[in-house]
């Protein structure tokens, strides 16, 4: 990882610091399961438990030399130890030791990108919350649709950040597992009770049956769920890079004192942020189409996938990492203009009412599709009707108010509820406690208020 997307937390994770640390208590923890199976002198894996160290200078130097990760790091091991050495190790191939390490070392990243990701759920409820009631225009094909709040915007947002969590969850689970199986996984080396004490004092899962490798659809699952939490960041910053047009300006990310837009256009305030989050999710979908390649290996075991993954491990979790943070950042230092919403939605002058127009004249007992072409005949000429040299422009309203067809039907009174925005709130709040985001009204007699519009 570049130190530019970096995160100290996830860079120590897999620093080679901590890659052999792990790897060594694999190799302690399948040692005091030798010891309580009768197979290694009690004292002998006391004295490795407490005296087995690793430097890394060494392992790295061992390494130019054998050519070989593991066998560098145990000669590295053994030098910190006396005779009692031969026995890490014992009956163990090197995936063993590699694939369970790497599970203790997926488990604490993971750790922290969960973390990251409920930091950015609150944030979005609480803006959500906050900006509930707040009306802007929806947009669908980028074209005015109808009335819609920012809260509600970002209600759906924390929806499928949850739903994000809960697949974050399954994969941490996925790759949460050991496995001390021996060369192509028959146990013949390392009894499955042995496996099972290992494991159980590392607090991992046992693999019910390996080929002496994890077997890859785990890793191809977890990075796709990183993918997706990514493609989740990708769309809700493409939306506030959609809102920060200058023609639109609806709502913006931040901008400090000091900070600068361009180096030739002083004025420039872009969306650089949101866009840099765009960009690193192109780099996580790359990654999970590396993830599913690696699934193949030849028979019970290649290595095929290893080199891949000392980059897309933890790069994948790396990236996503910075990216939770940077789009939290963002999201708590949102910029919202309501009234730029408001002049938004009142600038298309009135389309976005059609549909209740619509309906209304339904209701009064005319066909759908003579009420259709009459609201669609009074749109288009709002659409397409040229600018007054007194700049006042037809609005759908008072074309409908003075066509007979509609007055005779829909009086003033009625009109004003049709075009009143405020409409379009009223199942809003429902939305909000399905989420969870409002509390669920008493029944009523129940002794609370109920059906009231109310912060939580």
């Amino acid at each position: 990882m570049i130190p530019r997307y970096s995160v100290p937390e996830m860079t120590a994770v897999w620093s080679d610091e901590q890659k052999f640390q792990r790897w060594l208590e694999v190799e302690i923890a399948v040692v005091e399961a030798w010891a309580e199976a009768g197979v290694i002198p009690p004292e002998d894996a006391r004295t490795i438990a407490r005296d087995a160290r690793v430097h890394v200078p060494d392992v790295l130097g061992y390494i130019d030399e054998t050519h070989h990760d593991v066998t560098a790091f145990l000669r590295s091991v053994a030098d910190s130890l006396g005779p009692e050495s031969r026995w890490v190790h014992y009956g163990l191939t090197s995936q063993d030791v590699w694939d369970t390490a790497t599970s203790l070392q997926l488990r604490e990243a993971l750790d922290l990108l969960r973390a990251d990701l409920a930091r950015l759920c609150d944030v979005v409820a609480r803006r959500a919350i906050e900006h509930r009631g707040t009306i802007c225009v929806g947009r669908t094909h980028g074209v005015h649709a109808e009335p819609t709040t920012f809260g509600l915007k970002l209600a759906v947002w924390f929806d499928e950040i949850r739903r994000q969590q809960a697949r974050l969850e399954a994969a941490r689970e996925t790759v949460s597992v050991g496995q001390m199986s021996g060369p192509v996984g028959t146990h013949a080396t390392v009894p499955p009770a042995v496996e099972e004490a290992a494991c159980r004092r590392l607090g991992l899962a046992v693999a019910p049956v390996t080929t002496q490798v994890l077997q890859r659809d785990r890793h191809a699952h977890l990075i796709s769920v990183l993918a997706g939490i990514g493609a989740s960041l990708e769309r809700f910053a493409t939306e506030i890079r959609g809102l920060q047009r200058t023609e639109l300006r609806e709502a913006e990310e931040p901008f400090d004192d000091g900070q600068t837009g361009s180096s030739s256009m002083p004025h420039k305030r872009n969306p650089e942020l949101c866009e840099r989050v765009c960009g690193l999710a192109r780099l996580l979908r790359g990654y999970a189409q590396i993830g599913l390649e690696n699934v193949a290996l030849w028979h019970e075991r290649d290595i095929s996938h290893s080199s891949a993954e000392r980059i897309v491990l933890p790069d994948a979790t790396g990236l996503l990492c910075y990216a939770l943070r940077l789009f939290t950042g963002v999201m708590e230092g949102l910029r919202v203009y309501p009234e730029r919403m408001r002049a938004n939605l009142e600038s298309t002058r009135g389309l976005v009412y059609s549909q209740r127009v619509l309906l209304a004249l339904i209701e009064s007992g005319l066909a759908r599709e003579q009420a259709y072409a009459i609201v669609q005949r009074h749109s288009m000429a709002v659409w397409d009707a040229p600018a007054s040299a007194s700049g006042l422009q037809p609005t759908l309203r008072t074309l409908l108010a003075a066509d007979p067809e509609v007055s005779g039907r829909l009086d003033e009174s009625r009109l004003d509820d049709i075009f009143d925005p405020g409409s379009y709130l009223v199942h809003e709040d429902e939305s909000f406690r399905r989420l969870g985001l409002l509390p669920v009204p008493a029944i009523p007699g129940s002794g609370s208020a109920s059906g009231q519009r109310g912060e939580p």
